[in-house]
């Protein structure tokens, strides 16, 4: 177990998705290292729970380095659609393992063997880099996150379209990442989590036109569900566009579907679900 004497270094705490587990730490009574890439972050991320801040750069070895001096535990999760996330995960690990960390829990992805899927399969070797480590392990496998909605929210309550860039009918799980946050939490300051390997859902598995629906109904109004040109989507997009396009072409066709029993048995409660994940947002919004 981790003491609370112990400290854990939150890879990427400025996030929308890292700054999450921050606050769950904290709860926890560890002490945090929050790992930003700019100093000025610094000051959200220790309201948000830190203790310390460390100023690095994934690409930058010696940051890494000085960023990880006595630290016990690692939170990572990789920023998105990056060309060479592998490589960059990889020497997270080998800079983890050299500074002695104990304990690497990595919040990777469902499925990371689709090949077709560069965001997916380009977490299979960080997973093995950690494997082949001798540090103590966690994999977190989450499902798309209900905050990915959240940017999207005042058009979709302006226009009463919800539209993406794949087939209507397209099935998904999905997960709060406040859940996968305090999973996260567990497997870095408990042992029961321990070397496992943890799918990570809510419950349902929802097409657009099912989600539209719930949407309605927390609006009170319907809203239509609708695709856009995939090409449109990913204009702009820089490096990580291939990824993307290749991303859409496999939503267009199959989804990304798993069961919620891990997770509830993990929290020992029933995971949030999307339909209350909107009415927070609306009432964020009146």
């Amino acid at each position: 177990m981790i003491s609370s004497t112990s400290t854990i270094l939150a890879v990427g705490a400025a996030g929308k998705f890292a700054g999450l587990v921050v606050p769950a730490l904290r709860e926890r009574g560890v002490k945090v290292r929050g790992l930003v890439r700019d100093p000025t972050q610094g000051e959200a991320v220790r309201k948000l729970g830190a203790t310390e801040i460390a100023v690095g750069d994934l690409r930058d070895g010696a940051s890494l380095d000085a960023a990880l001096k006595g630290v016990d535990a690692v939170f990572y999760i990789a920023p998105a659609f990056l060309p060479d996330e592998a490589e960059i995960g990889e020497r997270m690990v080998d800079s983890a393992k050299r500074a002695g960390v104990r304990r690497f829990v990595f919040s990777s992805v469902i499925h990371p063997v689709l090949s077709a899927l560069g965001n997916h399969a380009q977490k299979a070797p960080v997973e093995e880099a950690v494997l082949t480590s001798g540090m103590e392990y966690t994999f977190l496998h989450p499902t798309i996150f209900f905050q990915n909605f959240t940017e999207a929210w005042p058009k979709i309550v302006e226009t009463g379209v919800l539209a993406e860039p794949w087939s209507v009918d397209t099935r998904f799980s999905r997960v709060d990442y406040r859940d996968v946050a305090e999973a996260a939490a567990i497997a870095l300051t408990e042992d029961r989590l321990l070397y496992g390997t943890f799918e990570l859902c809510a419950e349902g598995w929802l097409s657009r036109k099912d989600v539209s629906a719930i949407i309605g109904e927390v609006l009170g109004r319907p809203i239509k569900a609708e695709r856009i040109d995939p090409k449109m989507a990913v204009a702009g997009a820089g490096p990580g566009a291939p990824a993307l396009q290749k991303m859409f072409d496999w939503y267009d066709k199959r989804g990304l579907m798993g069961s919620a029993v891990t997770l509830r048995a993990i929290l020992g409660r029933e995971p949030r679900t999307l339909r209350t994940f909107f009415e927070e947002l609306n009432g964020e919004n009146k």
